[in-house]
Parts: structure tokens; sequence; C-alpha cells
């Protein structure tokens, strides 16, 4: 089993609080899985607008955990960290399916495959369940680039 912590996931990821969604890499396989968690609490910023009455964790927030998730198996199975000129992007979702609501104190457990790499686009399948529900999936695509080619198109 391959785990990684929050201080190996930093490593990875350019992300920092309170945008960084992927507390602990429960394992992964390069070029095929990963399976992450993300501990929801209630001092999460996002509930303090979303929604103060009945705290929910919004959907692109879940949909961002996923794709977190998914540039760390990319950059797992590339076998390498993102220097500071590396950007991942999203150029798509498809069937992107909320299944439950997400509340303060569940727990996120992420699982993305890789479907296909092809032109520097990655497509991944990725679901999010709490406590062996789905809360949502779809289908990624991604690209990486080097900052300074990040606003010419994906291709």
């Amino acid at each position: 089993m391959k785990t990684l912590d929050i201080n190996q996931i930093k490593q990875y990821l350019p992300h920092r609080y309170p945008l960084l969604l992927v507390d602990r890499v429960l394992d992964w396989e390069s070029g095929k899985s990963i399976t992450a968690i993300k501990n929801v609490t209630v001092n999460e910023e996002f509930f303090n607008g979303h929604f103060p009455h009945k705290p929910v964790m919004p959907g692109v927030l879940m949909i961002e955990a996923l794709a977190q998730t998914a540039a760390l198996l990319s950059f797992l199975t590339m076998g390498q960290k993102p220097d500071e000129n590396s950007v991942v992007y999203f150029v798509g979702i498809d069937g992107a399916r909320f299944k439950r609501p997400v509340e303060p104190g569940d727990q996120l457990k992420m699982q993305v495959e890789i479907l296909r790499t092809a032109r520097g686009i990655w497509k991944y399948k990725a679901q999010a369940t709490v406590d062996g529900n789905v809360a949502v999936e779809a289908e990624l695509m991604c690209t990486m680039r080097s900052a300074t080619d990040a606003s010419q198109p994906a291709g």
C-alpha cells in the first residue's frame, strides 16, 4: 500500500488553505488509480455562507477535491513533482452527478482512475463517497502546462 500524508501531498499540489482539499492518500497505483480522503470539518470557510442554517459542502468544491486527487495521481504516475512553473487545468467535466449532501463531520473518500491520456489531456473516472454512499461522480479531463504556456488553448 502506497500512502501520502499532508506534507507529501503539499509537495505535489500547489494548493494551500483554504483550497487544499486532499488530506491523505490511502493508496495509489501508478498509471491506474488513487484513493484519498478529505476530512470535512465545521471550520471550513465555505460553511459560513453555504449555508449558515444547514451547512453543506458546495458541489464545485467536491469536484475540485476530485480534480486535486486526479492531479496527484498524474504527477505520481509521471514520477515527477511539479515546479513553480507547472499548472494543471480542467479542460472538461462530463456526467457530474451529485447523489447526497456532504456535511461537517463527513469524510469524503475519493477514488480516481485514469481512463486514458492523449495529446497532453488526461481523462479520469472520479467518485467520492461518504460512509460507502456515493456523494458525487464525474469524468474529469485535465491538462498540465507550464505557466508561460498557460494562456494557450489546451489543444
